[in-house]
């Protein structure tokens, strides 16, 4: 007895090799490491190196963020997840009108790449992997993260982290999106 998903799609209670007659696991499901990384994005996956350990961290000032991470790479933390303030993620300027009372309260403001610059003074970028949770700016921060990484002479082929383009959730669940869905999505018959 098949049941639908909540999309309407059927399930069926179980699946065994018939189902997947016309299936080509070297097309849809590739190999670890490798597109489309249903598999994991390295080939090993976390069997030849450890969970990168992150730890939301971003608040005040970059002064004050850069402090905090200092504090967690100096007690072993591997990786860097940064909490940006409202302002920044709705793509507000610190001194702008609209963004009064709400400047470095849930996150670290960061409006330029001085500020990128500030936030990650002497961390090396290229031994840390950095988490950018923040949507709809996120292109423009990640440039001037990536601004940085450069005068600290590390390629953006040596960077590694993950930065959210979710504009859905930012629409349907935050309530903090810039741009309209519709014409912020790919539509596929």
């Amino acid at each position: 007895m098949a049941t639908t998903s909540e999309s309407g799609l059927p399930i069926e209670p179980v699946y065994g090799p018939e189902t997947a007659r016309d299936w080509d696991p070297a097309e849809k499901l590739g190999e670890p490491g490798t597109y489309p990384f249903t598999r994991g994005v390295y080939p090993s996956m976390y069997t030849g190196r450890p969970w990168t350990m992150r730890q939301y961290a971003g608040f005040g000032t970059a002064v004050e963020s850069n402090a905090r991470y200092q504090q967690l790479i100096t007690n072993g933390t591997t990786g860097l997840s940064v909490a940006f303030d409202l302002p920044t993620q709705m793509g507000h300027d610190s001194d702008a009108p609209i963004a009064h009372g709400e400047v470095g309260k849930v996150g670290v403001a960061v409006d330029s790449v001085d500020d990128m610059r500030v936030l990650f003074d002497g961390i090396p970028l290229d031994q840390v992997s950095t988490s950018m949770t923040i949507n709809a700016p996120a292109a423009l921060l990640l440039l001037l993260y990536q601004l940085v990484a450069e005068e600290q002479g590390v390629g953006a082929d040596r960077l590694t982290g993950t930065i959210q383009n979710d504009v859905l959730k930012e629409y349907i669940a935050r309530g903090t999106y810039i741009f309209p869905p519709k014409p912020s999505l790919r539509l596929t018959a």
